[in-house]
């Protein structure tokens, strides 16, 4: 039984020392994660202040954009209008042209009519 028992007393060293070890890799692991949620803590204070100002680039950007596309709208705008204003003065030309050329175009065959007469006329009278 002397060697049952060397065994036992060499099982229970074995078992101790492996308790030790595992205190020591434990306390090693914890002392890790501590320095880790350290620096984590340390770089979430750092990235705060770059979020704040990419958010107020960002901000200034959309404003940027926003102004920008004011004087783009206005152009457009005025574009139309000029647009609309051509098309009024151009259909009022048309309708002037239409009034005029109606009433002009048969007043000058009138007077055609009439100086075609009064030729005629005088080409009889004349042969008389």
């Amino acid at each position: 039984m002397e060697i049952l028992h060397i065994f036992y007393i060499l099982l229970l060293l074995s078992a101790s020392a492996l308790c030790i070890s595992l205190i020591f890799y434990v306390n090693r692991i914890t002392s890790t994660v501590s320095k880790i949620e350290i620096d984590i803590k340390a770089l979430t204070e750092e990235i705060k202040p770059l979020i704040d100002s990419t958010t107020k680039l960002s901000e200034k950007i959309s404003d940027i954009s926003y102004e920008a596309k004011q004087p783009v709208i206005i152009v457009k705008e005025v574009i139309e209008d000029i647009r609309d204003r051509i098309n009024l003065i151009l259909e009022f030309e048309e309708k002037l042209r239409m009034g005029v050329e109606g009433p002009l175009s048969k007043l000058l065959n009138s007077l055609s009519g009439i100086s075609n007469g009064i030729n005629t006329f005088w080409a009889t009278y004349k042969r008389r």
